[in-house]
C-alpha cells in the first residue's frame, strides 16, 4: 500500500475515536437518587443480625434491631459490602438505573471458628497446703475461665520460702505464685521476678478488691500498675487448748510478751509452747517480724529466744495447729484461719487469740510470674482466685480462711458461714500495730537464720540454761535482779559476740549487721554457712556461759 494512504487511514481513524469518546463523554449523566434498603440476617438461623456494617459508595449505615438498614444513592451501579463481627464479609452488585426503591437483602455466615488453643497446664509454685490446692483446682478447672484458655490442669509446686527465688529462676517456665505473703512477693518483685496484672480479666477483678485493709497494702503498686494482689486476709496470734493450761494450772496468753514468760518454763522439759522454724514456715517469720517491730530489736530477740526456750520447734506450722487440738501442747503461734479450724475440730478445749500487744492484716498474695508461658492463662486464674466464685474455697471448714473479696459472703456458700463472716468483722478491728514491709524485707534472711542457728539448732542447751535459771528463780536460789540479768544475757542480741566470716572481726547482731548481712544471705550458701556454723558456735557458748555463771550464783 502506498505510505500516503496509510497514513490517511491512520489519521481517519484517530479522528472516529475521538469523536466516539467526545460524545460518550459529553453525554449527560442520569439524574435522580435511588433508595437501596434491606435486611440483614444470619444465613444459618435467618435471625436478625444488628450492628452490621453496610457501606455503599463510601457511605456506611449500621443495622437495626431487625437488621434493617437503608441509604440513598444517586441513580447508578454499586457494590454493596457488608460486614459484622463474628461473620464474614459480604458484598453484592446492584445496578439502580432508575428513581425508586431498591430491595437488597443480604446474609451473613459465620466465621469459621477460630483454632481451638492448644491445652494448657499452668504451673503454680505455692505456699498452700494439699487442702487448700486441692479444693482450689477442682473448682476452678470447672470454671468458665478454664474452658476459656483451654486450662486442662494444674501443675503444684510446694516450695520453702528461701528457696522460690532460685526455683523459679532455674524453672524458667512458672506462671503464677500464690500464698506466702508479702515479704516474699516483695522479694520477688525486687528480683525482677513478677510482671504486672494487665488482662481484661484480671483488671475487672481487681476492682473487686481494696487497696488496704486495716491500713495494710493489698496491693503492690507501682506506677499505678498492680505486682501481687492479696487473695485472702489473715491475722497473727497463737491457739490455745484451755484444757491443757488448766491441767498444768498455767494461765491463759493475752501478748506474745506472755510466751516468754517464765511461768511456761515449769512443765520442761515436755513444753508447754509450740512454734515453727522461721526458714520452714512464712507465716511464723511474719510473727516473729511482727514481735521485732512492736518491741524494738533488742527487746524483741529477747522475746523470741525465751519463748524458744519455752516451746516444741517444728518444722511446718501445721503441726504446731494440731499439736494444740490434740492437747500435746497449752499454746502455739499460729496463723488465725488454723486457729478456727482448731476450734472447730475441738470446740470444747481451743481458742484463737488475737494478741492484745498486736497484730498486723496480711493479703496473702497471688501474682504473675514474669517466667509464664502463658500470661493470659495465668492470669485469668489470678482473676478466678480473687472473685467471690474463686473466694469460696477459703469458707470450707477445713479451711477457714477470712477471704479477700467479702462478696463472697452474699453466695449461698458464704451465707452458710456467718461465723466465719463475724470473725472476718472482728479482724478488721483487731489491735494493728505500725508495720513496715520494707524494715522487715531488709533483714528478713538474716532474721530466719540467726533464729535457725540460735533457737532451734542450739536449742538443747538454751533449754538447758533455761530450766536451771527458772528452776533456780522458783525455788529461792537467786533473787529476781539476779534471775533478770541472766535471762537478760541469755537472750539479748547485742550480748553476743561471734565472728564475721568474711571479714574475721567479732561483731554482734544488731539491727544494722542484719541488714548488712542480708543480701548476701539470700545470695551465697557458703557465706550463709559458714555464718550459721558461727551463730550456733556462739550461741552454745553464751547459753554455757550464762548456765556456769548461775551454778557459780548458786554454790
Amino acid at each position: 500500500m502506498d505510505r500516503r494512504v496509510l497514513i490517511g487511514a491512520v489519521l481517519i481513524i484517530i479522528v472516529v475515536i475521538s469523536a466516539v469518546g467526545y460524545f460518550i463523554l459529553s453525554r449527560p449523566k442520569p439524574e435522580g437518587n435511588a433508595t437501596i434498603r434491606g435486611v440483614v440476617t444470619d444465613a444459618d438461623t435467618g435471625t436478625p443480625i444488628e450492628g452490621a456494617t453496610v457501606t455503599i459508595d463510601g457511605n456506611s449505615v449500621t443495622t437495626a434491631s431487625n437488621g434493617s438498614y437503608s441509604l440513598v444513592v444517586a441513580i447508578g451501579s454499586y457494590t454493596i459490602s457488608v460486614s459484622s463481627e463474628g461473620y464474614e464479609m459480604s458484598t453484592q452488585s446492584i445496578d439502580a438505573t432508575e428513581e425508586g426503591v431498591y430491595t437488597v437483602n443480604i446474609t451473613l455466615r459465620a466465621s469459621p471458628a477460630p483454632p481451638a488453643p492448644s491445652e494448657v497446664v499452668l504451673k503454680v509454685i505455692t505456699r498452700h497446703g494439699m487442702d487448700i490446692t486441692f479444693k482450689a483446682e477442682s473448682l476452678f478447672l470447672k470454671s468458665e475461665y478454664a474452658k476459656k484458655y483451654n486450662i486442662t490442669d494444674i501443675k503444684w509446686l510446694p516450695v520453702g520460702p528461701t528457696l522460690w527465688v532460685d526455683t523459679i529462676k532455674s524453672s524458667g517456665d512458672i506462671d503464677v505464685g500464690w500464698g506466702g505473703g508479702p515479704v516474699l512477693f516483695d522479694t520477688l518483685y525486687y528480683a525482677g521476678l513478677l510482671a504486672p496484672l494487665t488482662s481484661d480479666n484480671v483488671t475487672e477483678a481487681l476492682a473487686e478488691i481494696p487497696d488496704e485493709i486495716a491500713g495494710v497494702a493489698m496491693k503492690r503498686y507501682n506506677q499505678s500498675k498492680v505486682y501481687w494482689v492479696g487473695s485472702a486476709i489473715a491475722s497473727f496470734g497463737f491457739t490455745i487448748n484451755k484444757q491443757y493450761l488448766e491441767a498444768e494450772e498455767l494461765p491463759e496468753p493475752r501478748t506474745w510478751a506472755d510466751l516468754a514468760n517464765e511461768t511456761y518454763a515449769v512443765t520442761l522439759p515436755m513444753p508447754s509452747v509450740g512454734t515453727a522454724d522461721a526458714t520452714k514456715s512464712t507465716s511464723n517469720t511474719r510473727m516473729f517480724e511482727i514481735i521485732l517491730q512492736r518491741y524494738g530489736w533488742e527487746e524483741g530477740w529477747k522475746i523470741l529466744t525465751l519463748k524458744g526456750a519455752n516451746a516444741l520447734i517444728f518444722d511446718k506450722s501445721e503441726l504446731v495447729r494440731d499439736a494444740v487440738i490434740r492437747g500435746d501442747i497449752g499454746v502455739g503461734t499460729t496463723i488465725d484461719f488454723y486457729g478456727y479450724t482448731a476450734q472447730l475440730e475441738n470446740p470444747e478445749a481451743c481458742e484463737y487469740i488475737l494478741p492484745e500487744d498486736g497484730t498486723i492484716v496480711n493479703g496473702d498474695p497471688i501474682a504473675l510470674l514474669s517466667t509464664s508461658k502463658h500470661p493470659e492463662a495465668a492470669q485469668a486464674f489470678i482473676a478466678w482466685v480473687i472473685s467471690a466464685e474463686g473466694q469460696k474455697p477459703w469458707l470450707d471448714p477445713k479451711i477457714n480462711r477470712l477471704p479477700i473479696n467479702p462478696k463472697v459472703f452474699n453466695t449461698p456458700e458464704g451465707q452458710e458461714r456467718s461465723d466465719l463472716y463475724a470473725i472476718y468483722n472482728r479482724t478488721l478491728e483487731a489491735m494493728v500495730i505500725e508495720f513496715s514491709d520494707d524494715l522487715a524485707l531488709s533483714y528478713e534472711y538474716s532474721m530466719m537464720y540467726f533464729y535457725h542457728a540460735t533457737i532451734v539448732r542450739a536449742q538443747g542447751k538454751l533449754v538447758n540454761a533455761w530450766m536451771a535459771l527458772t528452776n533456780a528463780k522458783f525455788e529461792g536460789s537467786i533473787t529476781h535482779e539476779e534471775f533478770l540479768e541472766l535471762a537478760n544475757r541469755l537472750s539479748n542480741p547485742l550480748l553476743l559476740n561471734f565472728t564475721d566470716p568474711e571479714t574475721g572481726e567479732q561483731v554482734t547482731f544488731t539491727q544494722q549487721y542484719a541488714q548488712s548481712v542480708n543480701e548476701k544471705i539470700r545470695t551465697n550458701p557458703t557465706f550463709r554457712d559458714e555464718l550459721v556454723s558461727e551463730w550456733i558456735k556462739a550461741a552454745e557458748n553464751r547459753y554455757d556461759s550464762v548456765r556456769a555463771e548461775l551454778e557459780s550464783l548458786i554454790g
